[in-house]
């Protein structure tokens, strides 16, 4: 009954930890059959922007106010686009027009299909690459994408490749697929009374996982060859990443890289261990109280646990003998009961506060589910290493909630091996969650404690609609806040407590990923007020490409380190992404006119100016 022998992460900084020693145990070759063909699965899209609402008009100019404090102008036109010519303006006023209107929205896919009959697949093509596709895609591959790379980098905005090829496939063969990978062996001979939560079980009716998404893309499991083709397309785009410009960034998916089974299970693990803390916490008293601020004392919990059945000296659990204790244990040290698993399956055991036992979370595993949950790991192992080769950092992006608490805890674990000397892996943290905030606290602390660089991109979410539908329908409590207000305060909260710890040690990083003027006004302004540089590189900024270059640009001329989420792939390929993309950007170009009016005002400028033929120079 609860028999753990470990030691704490308090006691462990700086030592090689335990999942290093299942990624190093067997490694995958890095490269594949010369035979494979591109993977017909999902590209890669960020989930920066959904939720968000542009903020009030901008002032002032990008110039010096104070000592090393910096005022950036987001209403100057000229400025702005002086990366466009005339006709990517005009391209740019179009697009955002129709994405304007709810019926081409709504109908676009059938709209598209139509267009492809009467056109035909080649004049279809070019025609997408000279409207919608050539507004938000870079190019077909990653020769193609380098020419804007080059332009945007000229001048100052940087580039975070993503492959958005996504697999055209039905919603039911999505759903049959997504059932097949998400039920283990153990789960399909079990009968009888079935104790896994239902948040984190596959259910038929979100199967595909696309329903109410309008940005991220997704990634659906077909078999381990599969993950494989995943793998070695984003080792093509780190290397693209890398040979096209300087310190650039690559996004992954983790559920690109294997089984999703694996996922669900470990992310139901670490919440009921995370719920089981708070349940003690609340025993002594320390309920209702920020997740860093509880401390279990440990006399008290050893009474409690022994009166559950439980056996054995909780000191030694912790750090090794009572007289070595400071007779407190956080958070933290709790989540450090599961570290020194050396075995992936043996990860997958919860407490039972009624038996106080620790007891498998299914009964068995296969050898087959072993090596896949293994080899997950493995995949994501090989891309860092080849991400540091090439001088690229790894943007790992944030998926559904079900998936999400594997996907951090796992990105954490190879930050802790791998940010020792410099930020090489961010994780994202969506701030629509009601637990945002403790998600970063907690492992902002971790990094502090264990002194690695604590990197992450802020975004406030693309899976609300859909986390609320099945929230809803499986009876589960609904995990987005309840509007999109008190997501802003969220954003602010955990921006602030990064900015701050940045401040403290220099040992943090973070991109502001928004496209919310107010937010990136909120961030310049807590840059000034904490002696925060822009040429220290430790805040970025980041936008989808082809919206928000009024954002983009001022900041990257300004000096700041600012991105673009660059897009590439297929025409044909990247349709389903094309088509989130226009039901994202009705939402956003209702709720916005600011965008137009300077894409118009910079339009009349060169009109009345004799620039109409202006092209840029780099």
């Amino acid at each position: 009954m609860f028999h753990v022998k470990t030691l704490p992460a308090l006691t462990r900084a700086g030592a090689d930890i335990p999942f290093k020693r299942l990624l190093s145990s067997r490694r995958l070759r890095s490269s594949t059959s010369a035979t494979q063909t591109e993977p017909q699965g999902d590209g890669a899209k960020h989930d920066s922007v959904n939720m968000e609402f542009p903020g009030q008009p901008g002032r002032g100019g990008t110039t010096t106010t104070a000592a090393n404090e910096v005022s950036v102008d987001f209403d100057q036109a000229q400025g702005a686009y002086k990366s466009k010519d005339s006709l990517e303006l005009l391209r740019s006023l179009v697009v955002f027009k129709l994405c304007s209107y709810d019926f081409l929205v709504d109908k676009n896919k059938e709209i598209m299909d139509l267009g492809k009959k009467i056109l035909g697949q080649r004049a279809f093509d070019q025609f997408m690459k000279m409207t919608f596709y050539g507004q938000f895609v870079a190019g077909e591959d990653h020769m193609a994408i380098r020419p804007l790379i080059q332009k945007n980098q000229a001048f100052g905005v940087g580039s975070v490749l993503d492959y958005s090829v996504e697999e055209d496939i039905s919603q039911e063969e999505a759903e049959q697929k997504e059932m097949d990978s998400c039920v283990s062996a153990a789960e399909k001979e079990s009968i009888g009374d079935d104790y896994r939560e239902k948040k984190y079980k596959a259910h038929k009716q979100f199967g595909g996982r696309r329903k109410g998404i309008t940005g991220a893309r997704t990634y659906l499991y077909a078999d381990e060859a599969k993950c494989d083709q995943h793998m070695e397309t984003f080792i093509r785009c780190i290397k693209a990443s890398g040979g096209s410009s300087m310190d650039g960034f690559s996004a992954i998916k983790m559920t690109a890289l294997g089984r999703p089974q694996f996922l669900l299970q470990f992310s139901e693990v670490l919440v009921k261990w995370r719920r089981f803390f708070t349940f003690l916490a609340s025993q002594q008293g320390k309920d209702g109280m920020e997740a860093l601020e509880q401390r279990l004392e440990l006399t008290q919990l050893q009474e409690f646990l022994t009166k559950l059945g439980a056996k054995g000296d909780l000191y030694g659990w912790f750090t090794g003998s009572k007289e070595k204790s400071l007779g407190t244990i956080d958070m933290l040290d709790w989540n450090s009961l599961i570290d020194d698993r050396t075995k992936i399956s043996d990860l997958l055991v919860v407490p039972n506060v009624e038996l106080g036992d620790l007891e498998p979370l299914l009964e068995k595993f296969t050898t087959e589910e072993e090596k896949q949950m293994k080899r997950m790991l493995q995949r994501m192992d090989i891309l860092v290493k080849h991400a540091i080769e090439n001088g690229v950092r790894l943007m790992v992006d944030a998926e559904q909630t079900y998936f999400q608490p594997a996907i951090s805890r796992l990105t954490l674990e190879m930050q802790r091996i791998y940010n020792k000397e410099k930020p090489v892996i961010f994780n994202t943290y969506q701030c629509y969650l009601k637990e945002a905030y403790n998600n970063v606290t907690m492992d902002v602390e971790l990094s502090r404690r264990e002194g690695w660089h604590f990197a992450s991109k802020l975004v406030r979410g693309a899976y609300m609609y859909q986390e609320r539908e099945r929230a809803k329908d499986f009876g589960y409590e609904d995990p987005i806040n309840p509007d999109y207000e008190s997501t802003n305060i969220m954003y602010h909260r955990c921006l602030d407590y990064v900015l701050d710890e940045i401040a403290l040690n220099r040992n943090a990083n973070v991109m502001v990923a928004s496209h919310n003027e107010d937010t990136v006004k909120h961030t310049l302004g807590r840059m000034n007020e904490l002696g925060l540089l822009p040429t220290e590189n430790k805040v970025y900024f980041g936008q989808l490409l082809g919206m928000c270059d009024q954002i983009s640009f001022p900041l990257g001329q300004a000096g700041f380190p600012v991105y673009k989420y660059v897009p590439y792939g297929p025409v044909n390929e990247v349709m389903p992404y094309l088509s989130r993309r226009a039901q994202e950007n009705r939402g956003f170009m209702k709720g916005a006119q600011k965008e137009r009016e300077l894409l118009w005002k910079e339009l009349k400028r060169r009109l009345a100016s004799g620039e109409l033929l202006y092209r840029p120079v780099y």
